[in-house]
């Protein structure tokens, strides 16, 4: 990341560790456990060994509509991670994450902070494409508790061999998978909260819903609330141009990670 910006370590607040059963609710009725991808995860993973093995999981069905699975990609070593909810359309049929629109608002936002995307790592909670057809558009559906929770292994396999300083949550899908299933978005975006996945992680929208805001003066403004966010997690780990504010009542995150 670069150099420039405070290296110093803001207070953050504390989250409580989540759990599938925090994260996850299940359909009403459902008490099956989902399937879920452990068998094909590789002993000591590395990103090297993960991404061919996440091409042949069809731990849950999305696989059967999706042109390929989308794994994450970036500096393996990266000190910034950003997790979304699931590829998109492009990035189906690219293989590659937040390469479509979304993904080149989100690179605008980072370049504006002073960060190179690639010196960051991008994943999605999800990594098959979930879509309903329209005519002849695809259209993202929203995945369901039971099908992120059979994909979270190969998230929590990223996370470990990337071993990031801070995760960013794009958009409620991914806050709630690593926050909690209470975690809202419209209240709790942007604040530093203390995770066992990273030294910290931060929550703001998912840059696709800036696309939707119909009206160009609120999607200026959303625009600017979301560098701002980026801002602040950049400012945690001593990189970009952001200025860190830290959330009242934090509490201190001793040492690094």
């Amino acid at each position: 990341m670069p150099t420039q910006g405070s290296a110093r370590h803001p207070t953050v607040q504390r989250a409580r560790r989540p759990t599938e059963s925090a994260n996850l609710e299940l359909p009403f009725g459902d008490t099956t456990p989902p399937a879920t991808a452990p068998p094909l995860v590789p002993p000591r993973p590395t990103l090297t060994l993960l991404r061919p093995a996440a091409a042949h999981c069809h731990a849950c069905p999305l696989w059967e509509h999706a042109t390929q699975t989308v794994f994450g990609e970036g500096d393996p070593v990266a000190k910034l991670m950003l997790v979304g909810e699931q590829p998109g359309d492009t990035e189906d049929r690219t293989g590659r994450p937040f390469v479509g629109p979304a993904g080149r608002l989100l690179d605008e936002a980072l370049a504006e902070i002073g960060i190179d995307r690639r010196e960051t790592y991008v994943t999605n909670v999800v990594k098959h494409f979930k879509w309903t057809p329209r005519g002849p558009r695809r259209i993202h559906s929203t995945p369901t508790a039971p099908e992120i929770a059979a994909c979270r292994p190969w998230l929590d396999a990223e996370i470990a061999a990337v071993h990031p300083e801070g995760i960013v949550c794009l958009g409620a899908t991914a806050a709630r998978a690593l926050i909690g299933r209470d975690f809202r978005v419209t209240t709790g975006r942007g604040e530093l909260l203390a995770s066992p996945l990273a030294r910290f992680v931060l929550a703001t929208v998912h840059p696709s819903s800036l696309l939707r805001t119909p009206d160009e003066e609120q999607r200026r403004e959303g625009m600017r609330r979301f560098v701002a966010d980026l801002a602040k997690a950049a400012a945690a780990i001593g990189g970009g141009e952001g200025e860190g504010e830290m959330g009242a009542g934090g509490s201190k995150v001793a040492g690094e990670r």
